[in-house]
């Protein structure tokens, strides 16, 4: 198994959960998000290809005589992709381009490639079922998009090479950054409470989101690779359950029993109002259920965050 991106917040967790089914795991990495701290305990067990997705030379050389790709490499945010449309595009569209290529080159059986809610845009009813029309706001969600149908047209295009899309709401969970400048709200959240500081939120805290814990992820993407009958496809993955991000500061608080002192910005460009997910395509077909709920999945990245905190101190 092929894991791109897999020194990232979700290809580490991922890579653990093949590790921990059995699977010969290889990753692709640039390590210019993804850490290599994020592999600690795993760099025994992987074989590691340092190189950029752009690379078509590098791309092929991680996919010679894999059997199934995880796509998880990306430039991700929204926020980077309104600064710098075009690197955003080189990466997620060339590189996811790159990937296709390849893998059809190496007869490779199976693409899972990570999509983001985002392409949904603000338009349309919620929750967000996978036939609505998509309508992407930033440069981010344009290139998700691209990619996705990339992916699709692949699939009806070359014989042999299947691919599956999963289109990701507000994953969370240990591993996930909090120093970055564009760092996403739980592990910004958590690490300003910690701290004692105001959580600086965007916007008027009231727009909802459908936060979702990482391993819900990670099962969605072991069975994206192995169910039959859904090359082609798109879904959703998520909970399916829409709170504020008002809520989610709030509820941290609660976790790490600390008081929650709020700052708020003007809304970023790119932002959308609200967002979440229909799940039922997915459980449907893929048999996902998100078995770790929002509260539970704030507890366990609370306590990684905290055992992640002493020791490095």
């Amino acid at each position: 198994m092929l894991v791109t991106g897999g020194a990232g917040f979700i290809g580490s967790n991922l890579v653990g959960g093949l590790l921990e089914r059995g699977d010969e795991v290889r990753i692709l990495d640039n390590f210019s998000t993804g850490l290599r701290a994020n592999l600690a305990g795993l760099a025994d067990e992987v074989e590691v290809v340092e190189g950029e997705l752009r690379s078509y030379e590098r791309v092929h050389a991680a996919i010679r005589g894999v059997e199934v790709v995880f796509h998880q490499g990306a430039l991700p945010s929204v926020p980077r992709s309104v600064q710098d449309p075009l690197t955003t595009s080189a990466v997620n569209v060339e590189g996811t381009l790159n990937v296709l290529l390849a893998a059809r080159d190496e007869g490779v059986r199976r693409i899972v490639f990570a999509s983001s809610s985002s392409v949904y845009g603000s338009s349309g009813s919620l929750p967000r079922v996978e036939s609505a029309p998509t309508d992407p706001i930033a440069p981010y969600a344009v290139a998700k998009l691209a990619a996705e149908r990339y992916c699709v047209s692949f699939s009806r295009v070359y014989g042999g090479l299947e691919t599956v899309c999963l289109r990701y709401f507000n994953v969370f969970g240990p591993r996930q950054d909090p120093s970055s400048e564009y760092a996403a709200a739980v592990p910004r959240f958590l690490a300003a409470v910690i701290a004692g500081e105001p959580v600086t939120i965007y916007g008027d805290g009231g727009q909802l989101r459908d936060f979702t814990y990482v391993a819900n992820v990670v099962e969605a993407n072991l069975l994206a690779a192995e169910v039959e009958g859904i090359n082609g496809l798109v879904f959703n993955i998520a909970t399916g359950t829409p709170v504020s991000v008002n809520e989610i500061a709030d509820l941290i608080g609660a976790v790490l029993d600390r008081p929650v002192e709020k700052r708020y910005l003007p809304t970023r460009a790119g932002d959308i109002r609200d967002s979440w997910a229909d799940v039922g395509e997915a459980r449907r077909l893929l048999g996902y259920e998100p078995r770790v709920d929002l509260q539970e999945g704030l507890r366990l990245v609370s306590e990684a965050f905290v055992s992640g905190l002493a020791r490095a101190g």
